[in-house]
């Protein structure tokens, strides 16, 4: 009940009671307690917080900006600068290019978090977002979002290339609204929209520190592209109940756990080759080439297992926990790729 209806309810009951008592009278002279503020409002969510430290402020937005991917997503745009400097590097550019991605890529996660937060709140792993308990509210997220959006394309603007710009506006829009807000929720094959948004930020580097889009720019494209395949594939296969229960349609939901086997293999061959004909292409060092090859052949054995090994949950952690070791791999030996033999 309102305040509003609370009062009226009390003038009716005034004027068909009668009189009442002095000691009704004083106790109706005393003020009335402040009515709770309903969950999910302003009142609500700053009574929750009441007397938080700046610094659990700051902590609720940065969660928003899911640190893990921003993270790995710069790590592999430096890594494409570096491997694309072989003349020398421009550290103001690799500066420019650091953080116009680093605000590029937060301003796309914490907006996916406001578009997710239906699906967020029925798996295990995303329900204590803070778009989710209400830690932080959607309007005021997304504010955040643009103010990161536009410092971000203000930073590659101003002080990079076009194309820089181009390819982190064209990041953006793929992770949030191509992938995140239309094709992960109605296709299995949302996948490979996310993971073109995911092979941006290497491209980006590279084009930063080159200035062209040429063969070696579309196979680091390539490998984080096809590298991102058997990385969430495998997720897939030991979160396929959550993903099921939350109505992804990921691809071990529509088309069973063999068949994602089956892809999670092929894209990690394309995976190795990619990284291989970069080497054969004269790209990278032999250096580069030999570690990232035969961590690959190893990558390549552990996927081959799938097909025939009977607990696919233990097998699918597996896979995914040498895809890690392949990412920072590859991002590492692309990094130091120019002063390698």
């Amino acid at each position: 009940m309102s305040v509003s209806s609370e009062r009226a309810a009390d003038d009716a009951q005034t004027s068909s009671g009668g009189h009442r008592s002095t000691s009704e009278q004083a106790a109706a002279a005393q003020p009335s307690p402040t009515p709770a503020a309903r969950p999910g409002t302003d009142a609500a969510i700053a009574s929750r917080h009441a007397g938080e430290s700046l610094r659990d402020v700051i902590a609720r937005y940065y969660s928003l900006t899911k640190p893990g991917v921003l993270y790995a997503n710069v790590l592999s745009a430096v890594a494409g600068f570096l491997f694309g400097s072989q003349n020398g590097v421009d550290f103001f550019s690799l500066v420019i290019v650091t953080v116009g991605t680093t605000l590029i890529v937060g301003s796309a996660t914490v907006l996916n978090n406001v578009l997710d937060r239906d699906i967020d709140q029925r798996m295990e792993r995303t329900k204590k977002r803070a778009t989710v308990t209400g830690g932080v509210q959607a309007r005021r997220a997304t504010i955040f979002s643009i103010v990161l959006g536009l410092l971000g394309a203000a930073v590659l603007g101003l002080w990079s290339t076009p194309l820089v710009l181009g390819l982190g506006v064209f990041g953006f829009v793929c992770y949030v609204w191509l992938y995140g807000a239309t094709s992960k929720r109605m296709s299995y094959h949302g996948t490979l929209v996310g993971s073109v948004s995911g092979a941006v930020p290497i491209l980006a580097g590279y084009v930063g520190a080159t200035g062209r889009v040429d063969a070696g720019a579309v196979l680091v494209f390539l490998a984080l592209f096809f590298w991102q395949m058997p990385e969430f594939y495998s997720i897939a296969i030991y979160r396929r109940e959550e993903y099921a229960a939350a109505g992804v349609p990921v691809i071990t939901v529509v088309k069973g756990v063999p068949t994602t086997i089956v892809h999670i293999f092929v894209y990690t061959v394309l995976y190795v080759a990619s990284v291989v004909l970069l080497g054969v292409l004269g790209f990278a060092s032999l250096t580069t080439t030999s570690v990232l090859g035969l961590l690959g052949v190893v990558w390549i054995a552990i996927g081959a297992l799938g097909f025939t090994t009977s607990d696919k949950i233990a097998w699918s952690h597996r896979m995914f926990g040498f895809s890690l070791v392949s990412i920072m791999a590859l991002c590492i030996m692309l990094g130091l790729d120019p002063w390698l033999p």
